[in-house]
């Protein structure tokens, strides 16, 4: 069943939606939780800000090779749609695969978990009932986006700029009502060994984690209205707000609170709240930051969908996840996202699944980004409306960046770092064996 999902009459979404999905993809459970991982194995103010920055230009490198990638191959899926056109139609599906299976839904299930967290907390209820917390809202963001795009958008806009909205305010108050902890962000000499340490390397898995959603307006490309021009500029304008949002706030949470206490914690957000405000005003803010992580949840129950979309209009294995519902979005695979995630709910930690997805999706990431060299070598002459700036040093800086983080990983947690790679293989031998049984030809 051959078919691009980027009808006329379903492109609906501007530049204005495309960018709340970068930003909702972006800021969410990473910026609220990683900063304690990352604190309680790099005990100085500097080189922790300094992941952030090397975070924000390797993200801003990516989006700016996604954008022309996403002009010249206007098309929902994201890396499923670039790996196939690119490499071969097995690396698109292994991709697909990954963000079929845990690529969308285990961040999903990820900020689900920390809302959870972060309202059971703040309203003082018992620790089990977090879980029950975050699938009740994962069940309710699917029910809106299976209303349609139109609906998913609005939902989307709202909760992603209040969102934004709460950063600077809660920026703000850290900035002007708290006093400040001794923080330095000039480099003394003890601190330049630390930004080139495996530790350093280790922990920007978590920053990275946290910049991913920086390609999310390529997923759904099919959707927007004239995606040459829309998707580039909402990938620049997302990652330039969110590199600036994701300095500022962490900026905040070192200002706030000793790194003592905010090493090894998930709630960072609302340890530092804690030295912001009195006690309620911590809670009224740990209220409004799990309030704000709904948007994230939203992004990936509308990304990820799509991506099974796609695949379902190109493999007659997958047929069923290409239909829409009439309200014109794609429930089976809606409703099969929600699946999963709820089994992650039921079944497993936080912890348990934050540097195996950051190791699986940088993969993923790194080899489409390489995809724009390999595709001006091969098709010079592919109409690109969009070209990557600072072009070849743009890809090489994200591959150098990714490359090296990926590396550490692989020696300092090799159990992930190896859960990632078998499911990049689970993927290829899925997408072989259908071929050979005749169920996954493309339509």
């Amino acid at each position: 069943m051959s078919g691009d999902s980027s009808s006329p009459s379903r492109s609906r979404s501007g530049v204005l939606t495309a960018t709340s999905i970068v930003v909702a993809s972006m800021v969410g459970t990473g910026v609220f939780t990683s900063l304690g991982f990352q604190a309680a194995v790099i005990p100085s103010p500097f080189p922790l800000l300094m992941l952030w920055v090397v975070g924000g230009v390797a993200a801003a490198s990516g989006a700016l090779c996604y954008a022309e990638l996403a002009a010249a191959l206007p098309r929902s899926g994201g890396e499923y749609n670039f790996l196939s056109r690119i490499y071969h139609p097995s690396a698109g599906f292994a991709s697909g695969w990954i963000s079929l299976t845990v690529g969308f839904a285990a961040p999903e299930a990820l900020a689900a978990m920390a809302f959870g967290r972060y309202l059971s907390r703040v309203l003082g209820l018992p620790e089990e009932t977090a879980r029950w917390i975050a699938i009740g809202a994962v069940v309710a963001i699917s029910a809106v986006h299976l209303a349609g795009v139109r609906v998913g958008g609005w939902f989307q806009n709202g909760f992603t700029w209040a969102k934004v909205t709460l950063i600077l305010v809660f920026s703000a108050c850290g900035l002007f009502l708290a006093g400040s902890q001794p923080i330095r962000i000039v480099p003394a000499a003890s601190d330049l060994p630390l930004v080139f340490s495996a530790p350093f390397a280790v922990s920007l898995v978590f920053v990275m984690y946290a910049y991913s959603g920086w390609n999310g307006s390529a997923y759904i490309a099919g959707e927007v209205a004239d995606p040459q021009r829309t998707i580039p500029r909402s990938l620049f304008l997302g990652t330039a707000i969110v590199t600036f949002l994701f300095l500022l706030l962490n900026f905040v949470f070192l200002r706030t609170a000793p790194i003592s206490e905010l090493a090894g914690k998930v709630e960072v957000g609302f340890v530092s709240a804690l030295h912001i405000f009195s006690t309620g005003g911590a809670r009224i803010m740990g209220l409004l930051i799990s309030l704000g992580l709904v948007s994230s949840i939203s992004a990936m129950a509308w990304a990820g969908p799509r991506v099974a979309q796609v695949i379902g209009e190109d493999l007659r294995f997958f047929a069923p996840l290409a239909r829409r519902n009439r309200a014109g979005a794609p429930a089976v695979a809606i409703l099969l996202q929600l699946g999963i995630v709820l089994f992650l709910l039921a079944t497993s930690t936080f912890e348990a699944v934050l540097t195996y997805l950051g190791f699986t999706l940088t993969l993923s990431t790194a080899f489409t980004v390489a995809g724009v060299i390999v595709l001006r070598r091969r098709e010079p002459a592919l109409p690109r409306p969009y070209r990557t700036w600072g072009y070849p040093f743009t890809p090489l800086l994200f591959l150098a960046v990714n490359g090296w983080m990926l590396v550490y990983v692989l020696m300092n947690k090799p159990v992930e770092s190896l859960s990632g790679l078998v499911t990049v293989v689970a993927g290829l031998g899925v997408y072989f064996l259908a071929v050979k049984k005749g169920l996954a030809e493309a339509s």
